[in-house]
Protein backbone atom coordinates (compact mmCIF):
# COMPACT_ATOMS: atom_id res chain seq x y z
CA UNK A 1 0.00 0.00 0.00
CA UNK A 2 1.02 3.50 -1.08
CA UNK A 3 1.17 6.02 2.62
CA UNK A 4 1.13 9.79 2.35
CA UNK A 5 1.81 12.46 4.26
CA UNK A 6 -1.85 14.33 5.13
CA UNK A 7 -0.68 18.09 4.81
CA UNK A 8 1.03 19.91 7.36
CA UNK A 9 -1.16 17.68 10.11
CA UNK A 10 2.06 15.04 9.67
CA UNK A 11 -0.01 11.91 9.33
CA UNK A 12 1.23 9.33 7.26
CA UNK A 13 -2.28 8.16 5.57
CA UNK A 14 -3.20 4.95 3.00
CA UNK A 15 -3.89 6.55 -0.67
CA UNK A 16 -6.90 3.91 -0.20
CA UNK A 17 -8.79 4.98 2.48
CA UNK A 18 -11.83 3.07 4.11
CA UNK A 19 -15.23 5.19 4.14
CA UNK A 20 -17.75 4.17 6.25
CA UNK A 21 -21.22 5.18 5.17
CA UNK A 22 -21.76 2.26 3.60
CA UNK A 23 -22.00 0.09 6.47
CA UNK A 24 -24.19 2.44 8.50
CA UNK A 25 -26.68 3.32 5.49
CA UNK A 26 -26.82 -0.56 5.21
CA UNK A 27 -27.35 -1.60 8.56
CA UNK A 28 -24.33 -3.97 8.14
CA UNK A 29 -24.25 -7.01 11.06
CA UNK A 30 -21.20 -6.39 13.31
CA UNK A 31 -19.59 -9.53 11.41
CA UNK A 32 -19.82 -8.14 8.35
CA UNK A 33 -18.35 -4.92 9.82
CA UNK A 34 -15.75 -6.62 11.62
CA UNK A 35 -14.96 -8.20 8.59
CA UNK A 36 -14.23 -5.34 6.39
CA UNK A 37 -12.44 -3.74 8.91
CA UNK A 38 -10.11 -6.45 9.67
CA UNK A 39 -9.57 -7.07 5.63
CA UNK A 40 -8.83 -3.05 5.05
CA UNK A 41 -6.28 -3.41 7.70
CA UNK A 42 -4.66 -6.28 6.60
CA UNK A 43 -4.75 -4.78 2.95
CA UNK A 44 -2.80 -2.02 4.70
CA UNK A 45 -5.40 0.52 5.08
CA UNK A 46 -4.70 2.64 7.72
CA UNK A 47 -6.88 5.51 7.45
CA UNK A 48 -10.62 4.81 8.74
CA UNK A 49 -13.67 7.89 7.77
CA UNK A 50 -17.24 7.95 9.25
CA UNK A 51 -19.08 10.50 10.26
CA UNK A 52 -21.86 10.87 12.73
CA UNK A 53 -24.92 10.69 10.18
CA UNK A 54 -24.01 7.35 9.29
CA UNK A 55 -26.47 6.13 11.08
CA UNK A 56 -24.24 2.80 12.87
CA UNK A 57 -21.46 2.72 11.39
CA UNK A 58 -19.16 4.89 14.39
CA UNK A 59 -20.96 1.92 16.81
CA UNK A 60 -20.04 -0.74 14.36
CA UNK A 61 -16.67 0.44 13.51
CA UNK A 62 -16.04 0.80 16.99
CA UNK A 63 -16.82 -2.87 18.09
CA UNK A 64 -14.80 -4.08 14.89
CA UNK A 65 -11.32 -2.30 15.19
CA UNK A 66 -10.95 -3.46 19.19
CA UNK A 67 -7.25 -3.57 19.47
CA UNK A 68 -6.33 -2.36 16.14
CA UNK A 69 -7.05 0.81 17.09
CA UNK A 70 -3.31 1.88 17.68
CA UNK A 71 -2.73 1.18 13.72
CA UNK A 72 -4.81 3.45 12.15
CA UNK A 73 -5.82 7.32 11.75
CA UNK A 74 -9.39 7.59 12.57
CA UNK A 75 -11.32 10.87 11.18
CA UNK A 76 -15.40 11.59 11.60
CA UNK A 77 -17.32 14.23 11.28
CA UNK A 78 -20.13 16.26 12.73
CA UNK A 79 -23.24 18.41 12.79
CA UNK A 80 -24.79 16.43 10.81
CA UNK A 81 -26.66 13.46 12.70
CA UNK A 82 -29.35 10.75 11.94
CA UNK A 83 -28.46 10.09 8.25
CA UNK A 84 -28.39 13.76 7.38
CA UNK A 85 -32.07 14.29 8.78
CA UNK A 86 -31.10 17.12 10.99
CA UNK A 87 -28.14 18.94 12.34
CA UNK A 88 -26.85 20.99 15.18
CA UNK A 89 -24.09 23.74 14.21
CA UNK A 90 -24.26 24.94 18.29
CA UNK A 91 -21.00 24.98 19.82
CA UNK A 92 -22.56 22.40 23.11
CA UNK A 93 -23.78 20.37 20.01
CA UNK A 94 -20.61 19.74 18.11
CA UNK A 95 -19.11 19.41 21.49
CA UNK A 96 -21.92 16.67 22.67
CA UNK A 97 -21.62 14.95 19.06
CA UNK A 98 -17.74 14.63 19.17
CA UNK A 99 -18.38 13.26 23.02
CA UNK A 100 -20.73 10.72 21.89
CA UNK A 101 -18.45 9.72 18.45
CA UNK A 102 -15.69 8.71 20.66
CA UNK A 103 -18.01 6.62 23.00
CA UNK A 104 -19.43 4.67 19.82
CA UNK A 105 -16.28 4.54 18.35
CA UNK A 106 -14.61 3.31 21.90
CA UNK A 107 -11.55 5.46 21.80
CA UNK A 108 -10.48 8.87 23.88
CA UNK A 109 -9.62 10.41 20.66
CA UNK A 110 -10.30 11.24 17.05
CA UNK A 111 -6.95 12.05 14.71
CA UNK A 112 -9.25 13.99 12.85
CA UNK A 113 -12.43 15.78 13.85
CA UNK A 114 -14.68 17.22 10.67
CA UNK A 115 -17.68 19.41 9.99
CA UNK A 116 -19.68 18.05 8.03
CA UNK A 117 -20.74 19.99 4.81
CA UNK A 118 -21.87 23.46 6.48
CA UNK A 119 -21.95 26.40 4.55
CA UNK A 120 -20.61 29.34 4.69
CA UNK A 121 -23.30 30.97 6.94
CA UNK A 122 -22.99 28.46 9.66
CA UNK A 123 -19.09 29.08 9.12
CA UNK A 124 -19.06 32.85 9.69
CA UNK A 125 -21.25 32.45 13.20
CA UNK A 126 -17.85 31.21 13.92
CA UNK A 127 -19.64 28.77 17.15
CA UNK A 128 -17.98 25.33 14.98
CA UNK A 129 -14.64 26.69 15.26
CA UNK A 130 -14.91 27.64 18.43
CA UNK A 131 -16.18 24.15 19.02
CA UNK A 132 -13.48 22.71 17.10
CA UNK A 133 -10.65 24.80 19.41
CA UNK A 134 -12.12 23.56 22.75
CA UNK A 135 -12.26 20.01 21.68
CA UNK A 136 -8.71 20.01 20.79
CA UNK A 137 -8.09 21.58 24.06
CA UNK A 138 -10.00 18.81 25.62
CA UNK A 139 -7.95 16.45 24.10
CA UNK A 140 -11.37 14.63 21.70
CA UNK A 141 -9.18 15.39 18.44
CA UNK A 142 -5.82 16.25 17.17
CA UNK A 143 -6.81 17.84 14.69
CA UNK A 144 -10.12 19.40 12.87
CA UNK A 145 -11.15 19.15 9.15
CA UNK A 146 -13.87 20.05 6.73
CA UNK A 147 -16.26 18.34 4.40
CA UNK A 148 -17.77 19.58 2.00
CA UNK A 149 -17.89 21.17 -1.75
CA UNK A 150 -17.70 24.35 -3.98
CA UNK A 151 -17.47 27.97 -2.55
CA UNK A 152 -18.41 26.78 0.93
CA UNK A 153 -15.45 24.70 0.88
CA UNK A 154 -13.29 27.59 -0.63
CA UNK A 155 -14.22 30.01 2.03
CA UNK A 156 -13.25 27.21 4.38
CA UNK A 157 -10.32 26.89 3.52
CA UNK A 158 -9.79 30.67 3.43
CA UNK A 159 -9.93 30.67 7.24
CA UNK A 160 -6.86 29.66 7.87
CA UNK A 161 -8.49 27.28 10.35
CA UNK A 162 -8.83 24.07 9.34
CA UNK A 163 -5.83 21.34 8.89
CA UNK A 164 -7.88 19.30 6.04
CA UNK A 165 -10.20 18.86 3.57
CA UNK A 166 -12.02 16.48 2.25
CA UNK A 167 -14.15 17.12 -1.12
CA UNK A 168 -15.92 15.51 -4.11
CA UNK A 169 -13.11 14.19 -6.72
CA UNK A 170 -13.37 11.88 -9.32
CA UNK A 171 -13.72 11.35 -13.03
CA UNK A 172 -17.25 12.49 -12.94
CA UNK A 173 -16.25 15.54 -10.34
CA UNK A 174 -13.50 17.92 -10.99
CA UNK A 175 -14.50 21.19 -9.91
CA UNK A 176 -12.30 20.88 -7.27
CA UNK A 177 -9.49 20.71 -8.68
CA UNK A 178 -9.55 24.44 -10.02
CA UNK A 179 -11.51 25.64 -7.22
CA UNK A 180 -9.96 24.18 -3.74
CA UNK A 181 -7.07 22.17 -4.07
CA UNK A 182 -4.63 24.78 -5.22
CA UNK A 183 -5.93 26.53 -2.22
CA UNK A 184 -5.57 23.37 -0.17
CA UNK A 185 -1.54 22.83 -1.97
CA UNK A 186 -0.65 26.29 -1.42
CA UNK A 187 -1.67 26.27 2.32
CA UNK A 188 -0.31 22.51 2.89
CA UNK A 189 -3.79 22.07 4.05
CA UNK A 190 -4.31 17.69 3.48
CA UNK A 191 -7.22 16.53 1.09
CA UNK A 192 -9.10 13.78 1.41
CA UNK A 193 -10.55 12.65 -1.53
CA UNK A 194 -14.65 11.31 -1.54
CA UNK A 195 -16.67 9.49 -4.22
CA UNK A 196 -13.35 8.65 -5.95
CA UNK A 197 -14.70 6.34 -8.25
CA UNK A 198 -18.18 8.52 -9.11
CA UNK A 199 -19.84 5.68 -7.23
CA UNK A 200 -18.56 3.75 -10.74
CA UNK A 201 -22.45 4.62 -11.91
CA UNK A 202 -21.53 2.86 -15.14
CA UNK A 203 -21.46 -0.79 -14.35
CA UNK A 204 -25.39 0.08 -14.21
CA UNK A 205 -27.13 -0.45 -17.24
CA UNK A 206 -29.87 1.68 -16.65
CA UNK A 207 -30.26 4.99 -14.83
CA UNK A 208 -29.96 3.68 -10.63
CA UNK A 209 -33.50 3.92 -9.12
CA UNK A 210 -31.34 5.68 -5.79
CA UNK A 211 -31.45 9.93 -6.24
CA UNK A 212 -27.89 9.68 -4.69
CA UNK A 213 -26.02 8.62 -8.16
CA UNK A 214 -28.57 10.67 -11.00
CA UNK A 215 -25.92 13.56 -10.96
CA UNK A 216 -23.12 11.76 -11.70
CA UNK A 217 -25.16 9.24 -14.20
CA UNK A 218 -26.02 11.80 -16.28
CA UNK A 219 -22.69 13.10 -16.53
CA UNK A 220 -21.08 10.31 -17.58
CA UNK A 221 -23.61 9.40 -20.12
CA UNK A 222 -22.64 12.87 -21.96
CA UNK A 223 -18.62 13.04 -20.94
CA UNK A 224 -18.93 9.10 -22.61
CA UNK A 225 -14.92 8.59 -21.65
CA UNK A 226 -13.63 5.62 -23.63
CA UNK A 227 -12.70 3.69 -20.13
CA UNK A 228 -16.29 3.12 -18.94
CA UNK A 229 -16.32 0.53 -21.76
CA UNK A 230 -13.71 -1.43 -20.72
CA UNK A 231 -13.71 -3.93 -18.47
CA UNK A 232 -15.67 -3.29 -14.75
CA UNK A 233 -12.12 -4.06 -12.95
CA UNK A 234 -10.34 -2.21 -15.21
CA UNK A 235 -12.79 1.12 -15.46
CA UNK A 236 -12.90 1.30 -11.71
CA UNK A 237 -9.32 0.84 -11.57
CA UNK A 238 -8.84 4.37 -14.23
CA UNK A 239 -11.26 5.66 -12.29
CA UNK A 240 -9.44 5.66 -8.54
CA UNK A 241 -6.03 5.86 -10.19
CA UNK A 242 -7.45 9.28 -11.66
CA UNK A 243 -8.25 10.64 -8.71
CA UNK A 244 -5.06 9.66 -6.91
CA UNK A 245 -2.97 11.39 -9.95
CA UNK A 246 -4.29 14.43 -8.91
CA UNK A 247 -1.59 16.84 -7.19
CA UNK A 248 -2.63 17.36 -3.67
CA UNK A 249 -4.64 14.49 -2.86
CA UNK A 250 -3.36 12.04 0.04
CA UNK A 251 -6.12 9.82 0.09
CA UNK A 252 -8.82 8.66 -1.42
CA UNK A 253 -12.07 7.30 0.43
CA UNK A 254 -13.86 4.24 -0.51
CA UNK A 255 -17.05 2.37 0.87
CA UNK A 256 -17.44 -0.98 0.34
CA UNK A 257 -19.47 -4.28 1.60
CA UNK A 258 -17.60 -6.68 0.51
CA UNK A 259 -14.45 -7.62 2.50
CA UNK A 260 -12.51 -9.12 -0.84
CA UNK A 261 -12.76 -5.71 -2.63
CA UNK A 262 -9.77 -4.03 -0.61
CA UNK A 263 -7.04 -6.35 -1.64
CA UNK A 264 -8.68 -5.40 -5.13
CA UNK A 265 -8.90 -1.59 -4.65
CA UNK A 266 -4.82 -2.02 -3.00
CA UNK A 267 -4.03 -3.46 -6.09
CA UNK A 268 -5.36 -0.74 -8.09
CA UNK A 269 -3.67 1.74 -6.24
CA UNK A 270 -0.38 -0.13 -6.53
CA UNK A 271 -0.46 0.21 -10.54
CA UNK A 272 0.50 4.09 -9.65
CA UNK A 273 -0.26 7.24 -11.24
CA UNK A 274 -2.53 7.12 -14.18
CA UNK A 275 -0.80 7.61 -17.75
CA UNK A 276 -0.23 10.87 -18.38
CA UNK A 277 -2.32 10.88 -21.84
CA UNK A 278 -5.61 9.33 -20.70
CA UNK A 279 -4.79 11.74 -17.19
CA UNK A 280 -5.02 14.71 -19.61
CA UNK A 281 -7.41 12.78 -22.19
CA UNK A 282 -9.68 12.81 -19.06
CA UNK A 283 -8.97 16.24 -18.02
CA UNK A 284 -9.84 17.90 -21.27
CA UNK A 285 -13.38 16.01 -21.81
CA UNK A 286 -14.30 17.48 -18.48
CA UNK A 287 -13.07 20.54 -19.82
CA UNK A 288 -14.98 20.70 -22.72
CA UNK A 289 -18.41 19.26 -21.54
CA UNK A 290 -18.37 21.06 -18.18
CA UNK A 291 -20.14 24.12 -17.19
CA UNK A 292 -21.14 26.29 -13.97
CA UNK A 293 -23.85 23.71 -13.16
CA UNK A 294 -21.38 20.63 -12.78
CA UNK A 295 -20.80 21.66 -9.25
CA UNK A 296 -18.93 19.52 -6.59
CA UNK A 297 -21.52 17.16 -4.97
CA UNK A 298 -22.31 16.15 -1.31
Amino acid sequence: MEYRVLGKTGLKVSALGFGGAEIGFFNEDQAVADALLNSAVDAGLNFVDTAAAYWTSEELIGTALGSRRKEIVLASKCGAVDGFSSSDWSRNGILETIANSLRLLKTDYLDLAQLHSCGREVLERGEVIEALIVAKERGYTRFAGYSGDGKDAAYALGMDFFDTLQTSISVADQEAIDLTLPIACEKEIGVIAKRPIANAVWRNDSKPEDSYHHTYWDRIQELDYPFVKLPLEESIATALRFTLSIEGVSSAIVGTTKPERWQENAGYVLEGDLDEKEFEGIRERWKELSDETWVGQV
